[in-house]
């Protein structure tokens, strides 16, 4: 054995603990210069000359003369300057005795588990389609415990502050008056409120969650370099994050005590409750969490959120504002609202007082406010505290309202609004960052340095002729903090964004942790939507003490204290559900259930089409039929009974079609649609068979149509219809066990509220109309005379089994109306459904106040249904001039069956959706 390959072994499969953490340091590049380096705790000083070296596998380390450059003594032996720091020291040596190899293995799981989970983050140019994956490194990102008690000091403090300068903007105005804040940035700004001017927030707090960007500096200080206050997003995918990468790294996360963020959580929830409107009344305080919606970038988050906290997820038309209060519009009818956690920008809150085209908000909500009946969260009129010319002002603010020098700084700011400032900050935009003032110029901040002269000098022309338009900050190079990339470790510059929250009493809680967003490759600026990535926050250090206890308390004096009355609760909560989220889930049913239907039919008809039946024309124009009147094949398509292979070949391109036909694709795509819109009700597991049906079946029909395309013309002949045939089987076979499970997590995995019982009804619904239609259709084309159609038949009922134990192997149509009609113990038939649907009608009559009439007067009761009965005109030898016997009670029951399922869904729509038939309900202001 050589040299070379004694030390790759030496160095991959070496037992020592140091092993792991050595080899990091031999391989992972420094930082660039001027950045300060995360892997080694200092700033780099030069540029690392040697190429990032793959890691993964012994051969991948060789170079070309077979030498091993970065396994030699020299470099094995880590020069001082190259030794890694403390805790990533630590930190290697937890990946065991598989070391770098189990990586790859790591990230795989890592994607695997975001793909499984959910975790999007949407953006509407991206030509992919609006929904892509969360961006996520394998590596967190570490603070050690010393600097973290340095940024949660500066944190509560900067958070104490932004609520003490909003509180005087908004009120005396003391700042402006005094000089100590210019009136431009406050009256110039768009996001300054003047509606909200005197305005006093429920509970006497403006802020309530503050989000800060902070930057490692090459200093080794850290700083903050701007603050969110609008609708701060990253709270839900932090949390994400760390469930993920703790699972992935359990060793490490355990022995090196990374601090939890599972308190701030609570206290904000706990805070929210305390200082709404019902706390003073004793009610039950019901806060809600507001999103634009399901194509808001962030939508993952508020889903997420909701079901983290324990809020009811709602749209801004589930609200409605009737004298000065807020209300949610639900089954049972309008309900308090008295906090509101919102997830969208202030200017689309109103559109009464502030944008008159939004369709986000909720009409009179700033009345609501100003009557002081709900707690929003954060009071609208913050985003002028966003802007980054107020970080030259905040010093003296802090020292003026607070009486305190900032204990985190800011980079030097200034704005260029103040023309005494302006000759410096020409003489160095080489140096600075170029950021807008105000929000919507379309303006992204530009690095100094990365300008050529012609460049500077058109930037300083702006400057000079509209200088309140832009700020002036200075640069400060981002920290690098390793990152794993495929086969090697990499520098990537980060920004961590850090979370306070009010708890309630006074005061603030920091999350331990926070939100790392990384730059791409050879970047310095942060941002998600340019193809940035993120990681997990690991504060190091013993665990804090829980809770947040005040000065001069003990934890147990606290513990003591009596309980608020808003935290006196009866034990069992039913959460409300909204008329949006109940017809939703009423559609999700309807879809799910129509999507079974139409993939055992086209199974059904595939088979049929190519089996010994084919020739059966009472068989095939029942296929047609049915086909047809569930949009499987367009009525343009010739019957199956005069062109049968173009019957089949146009059923089978309509599989996937999504634009003409209806069909098995439609329907999953508007599945996934309807729950996507109440994904905070769904587990990550009903959600992941959703996605992955819709992902499998369009592969798997993009797979067998690019095969049937590349068949010469004119050479297609039998055989390639049967391969498209044979294919389309697989594939509808294989989304039927996903239907199977979607069937399985809404019976036996959702909580039996209104909401489900609206679902159960909308699979009620579309299994009544699509069963009692496909016997209605068998007698009419006479196929259920046939053995070919009779089995077709009790197939399509989803009864083939249950019906040959019964019934073994009798063909008579008293059988097949046994137990497709009147067996109330089988849950395909006719009999069980309309019990069912009457039964879930009565619970949801009986959940709404008030005497309820009849849903569905004309739904007939299986009580009543007599065998005798149905074939009582066969048995009295009424025939056709055919010969056949006529069923016509029969057909009459079920053309009953099919018009009260019809009607059923414009009754449940008009009362509980649109409330238009309930005078009970009155959603009108």
């Amino acid at each position: 054995m050589s040299n070379v390959e004694n030390n790759t072994q030496s160095l991959f499969a070496a037992q020592a603990p140091e092993a792991p953490a050595d080899l990091a340091s031999a391989l992972a590049p420094q930082a660039t210069a001027g950045h300060f380096d995360e892997l080694r705790g200092r700033v780099s000083r030069s540029p690392d000359p040697v190429k990032p070296v793959p890691v993964a596998a012994p051969s991948a380390l060789r170079s070309v003369s077979g030498s091993l450059p970065d396994a030699s003594p020299t470099r094995q032996a880590a020069a001082p300057e190259e030794a890694l720091a403390a805790n990533w020291t630590r930190f290697f040596n937890f990946l065991g005795t598989d070391g770098f190899h189990d990586l790859n293995h790591r990230t795989a799981n890592l994607h695997r588990q975001i793909r499984d989970n959910g975790v999007t983050y949407n953006v509407y140019a991206d030509a992919n389609g609006p929904q892509r994956p969360w961006s996520l490194d394998l590596f967190p990102m570490m603070v050690s415990a010393g600097d973290w008690a340095q940024i949660e000091t500066g944190i509560q403090q900067r958070a104490r502050l932004l609520d003490r300068v909003m509180a005087d903007i908004y009120g005396p105005q003391q700042l402006l008056q005094q000089g100590l804040l210019p009136s431009a940035l406050v009256h110039a700004h768009p996001g300054y409120l003047r509606s909200m001017r005197g305005v006093q927030p429920a509970g006497d707090t403006y802020l309530h969650i503050a989000a800060f960007d902070i930057a490692h500096g090459p200093d080794g200080r850290w700083a903050i370099v701007s603050q969110r206050t609008q609708a701060p997003s990253g709270l839900g995918y932090l949390l994400e994050n760390r469930l993920t990468i703790s699972r992935l790294f359990p060793e490490a996360f355990r022995e090196m005590k990374v601090q939890r963020l599972a308190t701030p959580y609570k206290a904000l929830v706990d805070g929210l409750k305390a200082m709404s409107p019902a706390s003073s009344s004793h009610e039950e305080s019901r806060v809600v969490l507001l999103t634009p919606g399901p194509y808001n970038e962030t939508y993952f988050e508020h889903a997420y959120l909701a079901r983290y906290l324990g809020l009811t997820l709602v749209e801004g038309s589930d609200l409605l504002v009737r004298g000065d209060r807020l209300y949610l519009k639900t089954l049972r009818g309008l309900e308090p609202v008295h906090g509101l956690l919102k997830r969208l920008d202030d200017e689309f809150l109103d559109p009464l007082e502030l944008r008159s085209d939004s369709t986000l908000g909720v009409p009179g909500l700033l009345q609501v406010i100003r009557a002081g009946n709900v707690l929003v969260v954060n009071t609208p009129g913050s985003a002028f505290l966003e802007s980054p010319a107020l970080f030259g002002f905040l010093p003296a603010l802090s020292k003026h309202l607070l009486g305190e020098t900032l204990a985190l700084p800011s980079p030097a700011t200034w704005w260029c609004g103040e023309q005494a400032v302006m000759p410096d900050v020409l003489n160095q935009l080489k140096d600075s960052v170029i950021k807008p003032t105000y929000p919507g110029t379309g303006m992204a901040s530009v690095l100094g340095h990365t300008l050529s002269r012609r460049e500077l000098d058109e930037w300083a022309g702006r400057i000079v002729r509209r200088g309140e338009d832009y700020t002036v900050q200075a640069y400060r190079p981002l920290s690098q903090t390793p990152t794993w990339q495929g086969e090697k470790i990499a520098p990537r510059s980060a920004m961590l964004r850090v979370f306070a929250v009010a708890d309630g009493s006074g005061s603030w809680q920091v999350l331990p942790g926070g939100l790392a967003r990384l730059a791409g490759k050879n970047e310095n600026m942060t941002s998600m939507q340019h193809g940035g990535s993120s990681a997990d926050v690991w504060v190091l250090g013993e665990q804090p003490n829980p809770g947040n206890v005040a000065a001069g308390q003990t934890p147990a004096s606290r513990a003591e204290q009596p309980a608020p009355a808003w935290a006196i609760a009866p034990l069992r909560h039913r959460p409300p559900v909204s008329s949006r989220a109940a017809e939703n889930l009423f559609w999700l049913g309807r879809y799910t259930e129509r999507a079974e239907n139409a993939t055992r039919l086209a199974q059904l008809t595939l088979q049929c089409l190519g089996g010994e039946d084919q020739s059966s024309q009472a068989l095939l124009a029942w296929l047609t039929r049915m086909a047809v009147g569930n949009a499987l094949v367009l009525d343009t398509v010739p019957p199956a009974t005069q062109a049968r292979r173009v019957f089949e070949r146009a059923l089978i391109a309509n599989l996937a079609d999504t634009s003409q036909a209806a069909s098995v694709g439609f329907n999953l795509q508007a599945i996934r649609g309807t729950a996507s819109a109440v994904r905070e009700r769904l587990s990550q597991e009903q959600w992941h068979v959703i996605v992955r049906a819709e992902a499998d079946f369009f592969h798997r029909c993009k797979m067998f149509s690019s095969a049937a395309s590349q068949i010469p013309p004119g050479q297609e002949g039998p055989h390639a219809l049967e391969y498209s045939s044979v294919e389309a089987l697989r594939a509808l076979e294989s989304v039927s066990g996903y239907l199977a499970a979607m069937t399985g997590a809404q019976t036996d995995r959702m909580t039996r509220d209104d909401g489900w019982r609206l679902l159960s009804l909308g699979r009620m619904i579309e299994r009544l109309h699509t069963l009692a239609a496909a016997l209605v259709h068998g007698f009419e084309t006479e196929a259920v005379f046939e053995d070919g159609g009779f089995g077709a038949i009790v197939a399509l009922f989803d009864s083939t089994i249950t019906f040959h134990a019964q019934y073994q192997q009798r063909r008579d149509i008293p059988a097949l109306l046994d137990l497709l009609v009147l067996d109330r113990n089988n849950p395909r038939s006719l009999g069980w459904v309309t019990q069912t649907l009457r039964g879930r009608l009565d619970k949801l009559a009986g959940s709404t106040p008030g005497d309820q009439p009849d849903l569905a007067p004309d739904l007939p009761d299986p009580g009543s249904w007599a065998l005798t009965e149905l074939c009582g005109s066969a048995e009295a030898g009424e025939t056709a001039n055919e010969g056949r016997p006529q069923y016509e009670q029969l057909t009459g029951l079920l053309e009953q069956c099919g018009s009260a399922a019809l009607a059923l869904s414009d009754t449940l729509s008009r009362r509980y959706f649109s409330h238009a038939a309930s005078g009970s309900h009155s959603l009108g202001a």
